[in-house]
């Protein structure tokens, strides 16, 4: 076996001379696209667009054809069905490269991949977040060189590639000596490392490096070795009470464990050599394969402090050899203000928002929440002290569909598993990706899937079949550019690249009208709304109007708001995009209206842009 030790990591020869891919000029600009990486793709599949467009005729894995259910018409299928989804399926990091031709003719610019790392041998941790050897890719998913040939595709493609990093615990490692224990603030006794099966029969030591005789086998403790420091860990079991300070901060991650990374508050932190040991092992990923960013898994549960140094550690270093905005996006849980305090003191680029927006969207759009709710969380120029448009449109990568929705609690459920979501999904997709922040696209999403359950598993299908498809299937595949959400949310994203406003604009909710002559902000009659809801992004001269309709069935006319300075009464704006195509190219005509106001039809479950 290799010696894995990161004192013999030099990053010097992984640096000279080599010219590495350009951060882009604005990351609002950009379109992410999230995926299970063991859920994606196995590069089997046949009947769907290669890289270059064309059709690839010699995989195994036909597509999707509306067999819905074909793993799941007896229970001891089902059975079989559900049990899959807690396993590996198989997806690779060969079949994703295969793969970005999908992506980028979707409108993706960069995508964030789960953890890619080797994960503990004896669990099935298919989602990553388990890490084993911190230096290796898990050989499930290919080799350090499958990622690099991945990274350098999706660059030759103008698509940037986002890694899943764990900062804040390692994998199930080590064992207690009095088992699954609970948090209660002081260290236990530990048994062991795991070995390969996971019996804790390994000293729980760092391996001697010059006696080679005594190193246990690579699928067993941790790697590289420098992590086998017992002092590494915190060692008081798992956390119980998520919000009680400092068990949410020492605690075990159930039984991920725990990596210890300093000391002190904010400003006079001082990092463990745990934390150094992590800089340097993301430095060179970041070397090695030319990833353009990270989002770094439960930041909640880290130091402040820690961050902090995690953060500029990384940013000198990506600056030095010119990625000048790599990007560094935080999973932080607890709210708007834990997230904009924790971006603002960490120096942290960017807050993954999976607290209140995805609600808040996912039931706008369904017709069960007021507009005011969803568009009034970008409205917080109060609490950060800053012009709110600047602040939101590039610090918060906003999604309402996600892989395991903490939200929900026990009903997991994708937006298309309610009754004729699939008709609004589009609408989601559109809102999601022209308001404001960095939108990112959940996978399946644009193939309408529907999973839903009481686990995370649900939220997970499988786009190319495998034991554990989409929609209750087995071995087929969903890579289909023919589906109209698919062939719609491409459309819009191009409009969304092509027209700055769309990514860069200060954000309006717009008040409407059924008369014009008595105007106010759409909201809810009772318990729903179904109306027209139309929001303008404006960037220096231009205004442009986006709306949706919240009515299934019907379309909707309304009288709506626009900027009274920016336009004069006789103007018009031109329909740019309709889910009813005969719409497009239409002029709507200014009129002297509460300031100024314009006349628009929104189709039934459809939604607009006009300019």
């Amino acid at each position: 076996m290799a010696v894995k030790q990161l004192s013999q990591l030099n990053l010097a020869p992984l640096i000279a001379d080599k010219t590495f891919y350009p951060s882009p000029r604005a990351w609002e600009d950009q379109v992410f696209y999230f995926m299970m990486l063991d859920r994606f793709s196995d590069g089997k599949e046949s009947e769907y667009k290669d890289n270059a467009g064309n059709i690839v005729s010699t995989g195994t894995t036909p597509i999707f054809a509306g067999d819905r259910n074909n793993a799941t018409s007896t229970e001891a299928d089902a059975k079989i069905w559900r049990d899959a989804g807690l396993e590996y399926v198989g997806g690779n990091l060969k079949g994703l490269t295969s793969k970005v031709g999908y992506l980028k003719r979707l409108g993706v610019t960069a995508i964030w991949i789960s953890p890619i790392f080797k994960q503990v041998f004896f669990q099935d941790t298919y989602h990553g977040y388990g890490i084993q050897d911190f230096l290796a890719v898990n050989q499930k998913f290919g080799t350090s060189e499958d990622l690099k040939e991945l990274v350098k595709t999706a660059h030759d493609n103008g698509i940037y590639v986002i890694l899943d990093i764990i900062l804040n615990h390692s994998g199930n490692i080590f064992s207690y000596e009095a088992g699954n224990v609970n948090y209660n603030g002081t260290p236990y006794k530990v048994k062991g490392f795991n070995d390969e099966d996971g019996e804790a029969n390994l000293p729980f030591v760092k391996t001697d490096p010059n006696n080679l005789a005594t190193w246990p086998n690579e699928n067993a403790a941790i790697w590289p070795v420098e992590f086998q420091d017992p002092s590494v860990y915190t060692q008081k079991g798992r956390i119980r009470n998520w919000d009680a300070d400092p068990e949410f901060l020492e605690g075990d991650f159930e039984d991920l464990k725990d990596i210890r990374h300093g000391f002190g508050d904010i400003n006079n932190y001082v990092p463990s050599p745990a934390l150094k040991y992590l800089a340097q092992v993301y430095k060179y990923w970041i070397a090695y394969a030319d990833v353009d960013g990270f989002r770094i898994d439960t930041v909640k549960h880290m130091d402040k402090g820690a961050t902090r140094i995690f953060a500029s550690m990384i940013h000198e270093f990506t600056q030095s050899i010119g990625k000048e905005k790599f990007f560094l996006v935080g999973e932080i849980t607890g709210g708007r203000i834990r997230a904009f305090e924790t971006l603002e003191e960490t120096g942290l680029d960017a807050a993954l928002g999976i607290d209140e927006i995805p609600d808040k969207l996912e039931y706008l759009v369904k017709g069960y929440r007021n507009p005011s709710d969803y568009f009034g969380l970008f409205r917080n120029s109060l609490l950060v002290q800053k012009e709110s448009h600047i602040w939101f449109r590039d610090k918060v990568v906003t999604m309402f569909d996600d892989h395991d929705q903490v939200r929900k609690g026990k009903n997991k459920a994708r937006f298309c598993a309610d009754k004729d979501a699939s008709k609004v999904v589009l609408n989601a997709l559109a809102l999601n990706a022209l308001t404001l922040g960095i939108p990112c696209i959940y996978y399946g999403t644009e193939q309408c899937f529907d999973g839903h359950g009481d686990s995370d598993r649900y939220l997970r299908e499988s786009m190319f079949g495998g034991k554990f498809g989409a929609f209750g299937t087995k071995f087929v595949h969903f890579f289909n550019e023919e589906n109209y959400v698919y062939q719609e949310i491409a459309k819009i994203l191009k409009i969304r690249r092509d027209k700055k406003a769309l990514s860069r604009g200060r954000q309006y909710l717009r008040p409407i009208s059924g008369d014009g002559v008595n105007f106010g902000l759409p909201q809810m009659i009772g318990n729903e709304i179904r109306a027209v809801v139309p929001w303008s992004r404006i960037l220096s001269e231009q205004e442009i109007v986006a709306a949706i309709n919240t009515d299934y069935h019907q379309p909707r006319e309304a009288w709506v708001t626009i900027d009274n300075e920016l336009h004069k009464e006789g103007d018009v704006l031109t329909c740019i995009y309709s889910t009813d195509k005969q719409q497009q190219g239409q002029t709507v005509k200014v009129e002297a209206r509460n300031g100024k106001a314009v006349k628009i039809t929104v189709p039934a479950a459809g939604f607009v842009i006009y300019e």
